[in-house]
């Protein structure tokens, strides 16, 4: 029996379906009229999924190298090569690389076509696969090129996650610890079905009130400014989501530093941590000023160095926040 949380945007609303087993609606989920799918996927995923159409399997490249403008056209022409039209779709069957490049192709074929996610990793089930950012890389940062286009459907099977490395599920729980600072409360609690669904809830009704990131979606970035600095920077050993956990545990210190939190909330970021055994400190060998200097480049930096912080109010978006109190928080997780 699966969970269905609807994504609700008028004519773009779809379903997200969580459970075990989900994967055996892909064929009842592929869009109407689609007579033609190209089956987005990487070598190493041991799923083999039947759309109930005929299809062409693409496989890409592993690693976060795949997302990338090189990749995205090689897609684009084996799609014209096998002659998908607008008519037919895609479908993504992988983690937060695959079902981003499948969105992001989908987004530029023809000018757009549909496409449905498969999610195979927690990390993808929980944030990646939901909500319609679809984007890749340059060498200057992390998705930096994209675009905002729904999908018609998701489906987070939950049985796929038992075939994961328990380092790649862990990396998973960084995204998961973020939704406990945005309403989800404790999650640690609940069976993992509970928790996926949950989290997807707490996507789901984000996207809905901020499709684009105009406002509130922001805060599903939540310990991702550090991240993303950290995996411009390289030379760590850190997954993305394990980078999201330190970087959790580093806008707690600076919301601390800025009086906008007290040490009861900033103990709970840690416990948090703690109970998906998630870092809390900077890994070795990071330069704490070049980190600084490339949270100018991040996607929130509007006005100044902009973060998104934990407060009274809940997390939100605060602009301007002073270098020496990002230098002195980053101390504390060093």
């Amino acid at each position: 029996m699966s969970i269905v949380v609807p994504v609700e945007l008028a004519e773009r609303s779809y379903p997200v379906h969580v459970g075990a087993g989900v994967r055996e609606l892909l064929p009842e989920v592929i869009p109407e009229g689609a007579k033609r799918v190209a089956l987005i996927t990487q070598a190493g995923i041991p799923w083999e999924l039947d759309p109930g159409v005929d299809h062409e399997v693409i496989v890409v490249p592993d690693g976060e190298e795949a997302k990338s403008l090189t990749v995205v056209e090689q897609i684009c022409r084996r799609m014209a090569t096998a002659g998908l039209t607008r008519a037919d779709a895609i479908v993504g069957v992988g983690g937060g690389v695959v079902t981003d490049l499948a969105g992001f192709a989908a987004a530029v074929y023809h000018r757009g076509i549909r496409f449905v996610s498969v999610s195979t990793t927690l990390l993808g089930q929980v944030d990646a696969a939901i909500g319609g950012k679809t984007g890749v890389n340059l060498p200057e940062g992390k998705n930096l090129v994209g675009a905002f286009w729904q999908p018609s459907a998701v489906l987070c099977d939950t049985d796929m996650l038992a075939t994961l490395p328990p380092r790649e599920f862990r990396s998973g729980m960084g995204e998961v610890a973020k939704y406990h600072f945005l309403g989800g409360g404790r999650l640690d609690a609940l069976g993992l079905d509970e928790r996926v669904a949950a989290c997807v809830r707490i996507k789901a009704e984000v996207v809905a009130a901020d499709e684009r990131e105009g406002g509130r979606r922001a805060i599903l970035n939540y310990g991702h400014t550090l991240a993303h600095a950290i995996e411009t920077a390289g030379g760590y050993d850190l997954r993305h989501g394990e980078a999201v956990a330190v970087g959790i545990a580093y806008a707690g210190e600076v919301a601390l530093r800025l009086g906008r939190i007290g040490e009861d909330r900033m103990a709970e970021h840690r416990r948090v941590l703690s109970a998906y055994d998630l870092p809390h400190s900077l890994p070795p060998g990071l330069d704490p000023e070049q980190l600084l200097d490339l949270f100018q480049r991040d996607k929130k930096a509007i006005d100044g160095i902009t973060f998104v912080l934990d407060g009274d109010h809940g997390v939100e978006t605060v602009v301007g926040v002073d270098r020496t109190v990002l230098a002195d928080a980053m101390e504390a997780i060093r």
